[in-house]
């Protein structure tokens, strides 16, 4: 594919558009170092001068090494562009090492067929964002690149509104507030994220608590940014771990819980093609308005 530079002063990556392919599949090729101007290998951040031949080598799309499986899905909005999911808890998004049956994924290239996105030359459905394993919870799927280039910029510029609800271990002693900590790997063990300077990522998390429990606080937590495991390391980092999440709270595990107390409760945005406004919301699943109520029943 050829582009004749029309108009100088623009950096490449913003300056490129391909009909029904996203910012991050267009950023991915210049990654790849499939974008060439004038002959040479570019970068995203290259400005541009009027008359450059900017030529693209588009890869064919491969399919996901993946099986469609027939598993119900949850669904809260479906159209022709988006999904909206409410996840249970143990269901992993993407498969992977150990997963390679039994996710989203699998149960989305079953119910969407051929109407899959294509981000990153790979085709299968796109995730805009993730949740953990054993959280449960709304997010977002989107059918084209189109629409995934709209909500992954939603969330980017903080338009989209994630907002989540967790048990804490222990009583906060603040009501409401913010953690604004960056994250990244953890410096010892990678398959952890830790608060750190080293080789990280801005991340703030807003908090309210809405109630106290016996030893134990019914938090509502906002995103403001989506690194991994974002809640889970910010809350333990100022000392009150979600109850269950063994990786980064307690390890003894008193209320025989699966995983970390912690659900996404609801989600709004504007439609990728209309813009309408859009929110959704979904309680949290049994397991957990059961401890709930527990552990209301035990507080003095």
């Amino acid at each position: 594919m050829k582009i004749i530079c029309e108009s100088g002063g623009q950096r490449l990556d913003k300056y490129i558009e391909i009909e029904d392919f996203s910012r991050s599949r267009i950023q991915k090729l210049i990654d790849d170092g499939l974008v060439t101007v004038n002959g040479a290998v570019a970068r995203g951040r290259d400005k541009l001068k009027e008359g450059d031949v900017i030529e693209i080598d588009i890869p064919e799309t491969v399919p996901l090494d993946a099986a469609a499986e027939d598993i119900p899905l949850d669904i809260v909005f479906e159209d022709e562009n988006m999904l909206v999911i409410n996840k249970p808890q143990g269901m992993v998004v993407h498969p992977g090492a150990g997963n390679y049956s039994g996710t989203l994924v699998n149960a989305l290239m079953h119910h969407c067929g051929d109407s899959l996105s294509g981000i990153g030359g790979v085709a299968r459905p796109g995730i805009v964002h993730r949740i953990d394993k054993e959280t449960s919870g709304l997010l977002l799927v989107a059918k084209t690149d189109l629409a995934h280039n709209s909500l992954s910029q939603q969330i980017k510029e903080k338009t989209a509104v994630r907002e989540y609800i967790c048990i804490t271990d222990g009583n906060m002693n603040i009501n409401k507030g913010k953690i604004d900590a960056p994250i990244g790997r953890h410096g010892t063990i990678r398959t952890k994220m830790a608060v750190t300077s080293k080789n990280s990522k801005n991340a703030v998390t807003h908090f309210e608590v809405l109630e106290q429990l016996k030893d134990a606080s019914l938090v509502k937590c906002r995103l403001e940014t989506g690194r991994t495991h974002q809640i889970r390391v910010h809350l333990a980092y100022i000392g009150f771990p979600i109850l269950g999440d063994g990786v980064y709270g307690a390890k003894t595990n008193p209320y025989n819980l699966q995983g970390q107390a912690l659900h996404a409760e609801r989600i709004s945005f504007n439609h990728p093609v209309t813009g309408e406004r859009m929110e959704f919301h979904r309680d949290p699943p049994e397991y957990f308005a059961k401890l709930v109520e527990r552990l209301r029943q035990t507080h003095i």
